[in-house]
């Protein structure tokens, strides 16, 4: 199961491939406006919601029955678990930002617990 999911600031992914994305903060120009602030995504039995700030949730999760909530406003990558939810922030793939890395995450859904890594990539 493969899928892109981009939490906002770039816009630039769907460029070159399928993804969910939303609109960030600095997502300001005209082709930025099509973009939902929030998404939700089903990868095989695992259901994500993706946002730009996980700070702006305004839902409950696991209530609500996600497995998986994407975001990356803060542009650090990080991983954390919280009522059963796996909360992951992929950092960002680039440009450059804030002296941080250039990341890309990469998540496997084939089972549960579901598998995370974030992979550093050379500078841009």
């Amino acid at each position: 199961m493969q899928g892109t999911w981009e939490a906002g600031d770039s816009g630039e992914l769907r460029k070159i491939a399928p993804v969910v994305a939303v609109r960030g903060n600095v997502d300001t120009e005209p082709w930025a406006k099509e973009l939902p602030a929030t998404a939700v995504a089903e990868a095989g039995a695992a259901v994500i919601y993706v946002l730009h700030d996980v700070k702006a949730l305004d839902l409950n999760p696991a209530a609500s029955g996600f497995h998986i909530v994407v975001s990356g406003h803060s542009h650090k990558p990080g991983k954390t678990e919280r009522d059963g939810v796996l909360y992951i922030n992929p950092g960002s793939a680039g440009p450059r930002r804030f002296q941080l890395p250039v990341t890309v995450a990469h998540l496997s859904l084939e089972r549960m617990p579901y598998a995370w890594n974030c992979e550093s990539r050379r500078n841009r």
